[in-house]
């Protein structure tokens, strides 16, 4: 019964392990999600909490019109995106 329990806590901790070892890290954005420019930080949109950064004025516009589209290519990315200062909403 010991034995069992022992490979039962050896199991999980081996999990437990790769889990964090597979974990990704935080991807920081560094491309504008709309022409894959590299990104200013004077030309965001804060939108539902979280900061997107564009290459150019443009950009931001192309986001405001569709920014779910905009959002899933980061999702899909991995990008981990910066949150928005508390009350911010610029557009």
């Amino acid at each position: 019964m010991k034995t069992i329990q022992a490979l039962i806590l050896a199991l999980t901790l081996t999990a437990f392990a790769a889990g964090s070892l597979w974990a990704a890290d935080p991807k920081p954005q560094t491309l504008c999600p709309v022409l894959a420019g590299n990104i200013d930080k004077n030309v965001y949109v804060d939108y539902q909490g979280k900061r997107f950064y564009f290459c150019c004025k443009g950009c931001d516009a192309a986001f405001n019109q569709d920014p779910g589209k905009y959002m899933k290519k980061l999702e899909e990315q991995g990008v981990t995106l910066e949150p928005s200062p508390a009350g911010a909403d610029k557009k």
